[in-house]
């Protein structure tokens, strides 16, 4: 049973308390004025109403309910990157009191049975963004025009890649694996697209390469705020497509590489990754949002749900914690083994005490969600190109980049802690030695602990084929080796879908 929580501050209590919202935001798109022949009318001379309906589509991304439902784990993109860091188990839910996420993620119940909500939830949210994004598309003109405006083309790059970027995590959380030739997934590129059947792998994956590469054409020259897609973001997004067909790794290499030399991204510093990822101005970001008071978040929301010092799920007793064996794997010279100490908090082993905090770290503290939110950043372009590089057979590139990010992350030994005896330097050096598969494992390892907490394992597990083992700190399945394309791991075309849509009667293989 999943309860909500509320804190009184006057007794410090918690009680569970269920409420509801009786406006779903969700049945708005960000047209809901203004019919698309208005908005094109209007957007040929003025970006201004054009804008405000991509700005409405970034603002789905990070609103409660976006999934249609009222549940405490239904606030967006940052939402389905807690599914997914909890699925491939280097998310550990390490203790539960109100039951979110326990039985439907945790313990696999929602992705094997299509009539649980978080099966919906998650189809609603990505399809939704898609339906606004073909909104804007035809507004602009259509999937085949390029504005006049210079201003325009800039918006249709961006509503292209955000139209990319949901059907890409449509292919990743609703298939086993990938197959070209299976048919996964219905597709919409109109407005007025309603209950189509379902199109091959291989149409989507080629109609998200189309949309992906005149985003990055038509984003050329473009410099926005962090919540905007730039070229660079859009280029990334496009590293994500292609490295999870797995044949297509010289490309990825390129497209990581043209990111790392062009896009202005310096990797996060030692003092920046125990900083509490809480600011979009941070350098190595390259996509996030600035979440003000404004926008309105507080316990629904992905700080929420992981922060300690939010008032939170976290704080209060759903603790989502790093896999046990993977904080092993941490040496202990390693600045990002710091990042889930509990030395000033006993109790809360493993908890991202020192990654992901609110600035002021009193516990509980943070009422209203000031602190922002990542979706990408630089440093995973420098694994992505070691992944690459190494796949595609240049293991000196592969080795190259991965020790640059090291040389950031391990720190010189002090071991007798003696003023005269300086540290001794870290050992990146280590890694000359791989080839073959132990250069590959230790790419993928340094990118679930790079990446911890940020969505970004459960791609790394599919594209790696990688079997995953939970730890000891799981409240189930611990120990079980439980393979990347075990149907547990993915979700089930929704019940509702399979009722509504009379072209679609059959769940994915």
């Amino acid at each position: 049973m999943k309860n909500k929580f509320s804190i009184s501050i006057l007794i410090a209590t918690v009680t569970v308390i269920f409420c509801s919202c009786e406006k779903d935001f969700l049945e708005k798109e960000p047209t809901e004025f203004f019919t698309q022949a208005q908005i094109t009318e209007a957007g040929e001379t003025d970006p201004g109403v054009i804008a405000a309906t991509v700005r409405g589509i970034y603002s789905q991304m990070v609103e409660a309910e976006s999934g249609g439902t009222t549940g405490d784990d239904d606030f967006g993109q940052k939402g389905y990157d807690i599914f997914s860091d909890m699925l491939c188990g280097d998310m550990a839910l390490s203790q539960s009191s109100f039951g979110w996420y326990k039985a439907s993620i945790t313990e696999f119940q929602g992705t094997q049975d299509f009539t649980f909500a978080d099966n919906r939830q998650v189809w609603r949210y990505y399809y939704r963004i898609i339906r606004s994004a073909n909104a804007t598309i035809g507004a602009l003109g259509g999937n085949d025009a390029i504005p006049e405006l210079q201003q325009n083309k800039y918006l249709l790059g961006q509503a292209k890649a955000i139209r990319a970027h949901s059907y890409f995590y449509l292919t990743q959380f609703y298939t086993n694996d990938y197959n070209p030739s299976a048919e996964i997934l219905p597709f919409y590129d109109d407005i007025d697209d309603l209950n189509g059947p379902k199109v091959t792998t291989k149409f989507i994956y080629d109609f998200m390469e189309n949309d992906l590469k005149s985003s990055i054409s038509l984003l050329e020259g473009f410099s926005g705020a962090k919540n905007e897609i730039n070229k660079a973001v859009a280029q990334g997004i496009l590293a994500y497509v292609l490295g999870s067909k797995r044949d297509s790794w010289t490309e990825v290499a390129t497209l990581t590489n043209n990111i790392i030399n062009n896009g202005g991204y310096p990797l996060m510093s030692s003092e920046e990754v125990t900083g509490g990822f809480n600011s979009v101005n941070t350098p190595g970001w390259m996509w996030g949002i600035d979440l003000t008071l404004e926008i309105g978040l507080d316990l629904v929301s992905w700080w929420g749900q992981v922060d300690s010092f939010t008032f939170s799920y976290a704080w209060a007793g759903d603790r989502k914690s790093i896999d046990q064996d993977l904080y092993d794997a941490i040496p202990e010279n390693d600045i990002r083994k710091e990042q889930f100490r509990d030395d000033e908090y006993p109790g809360r082993f493993l908890q991202p005490l020192n990654k992901f905090y609110d600035p002021n770290r009193v516990i509980g503290g943070q009422r209203n969600v000031e602190t922002d939110y990542v979706f990408m950043r630089i440093a995973e372009m420098y694994l992505l190109n070691a992944e690459a590089s190494a796949k595609s057979g240049n293991e000196a590139n592969a080795i190259a980049i991965l020790k640059e990010l090291l040389s950031n992350r391990l720190l010189p030994i002090d071991d007798d802690n003696d003023p005269n005896t300086p540290p001794i330097p870290a050992d990146i050096n280590y890694v000359d030695g791989l080839s073959g598969q132990a250069l590959l494992d230790e790419i993928y390892l340094q990118t679930r602990i790079e990446l911890w907490g940020e969505g970004k394992s459960y791609l790394a597990m599919k594209r790696n084929k990688a079997t995953v083992t939970r730890g000891s700190n799981h409240l189930s399945f611990v120990g079980e080796p439980i393979p990347y394309n075990d149907e547990r791991l993915s979700f089930e075309i929704p019940e509702l879908e399979i009722q509504n849509n009379p072209f679609i009667d059959s769940q994915n293989e």
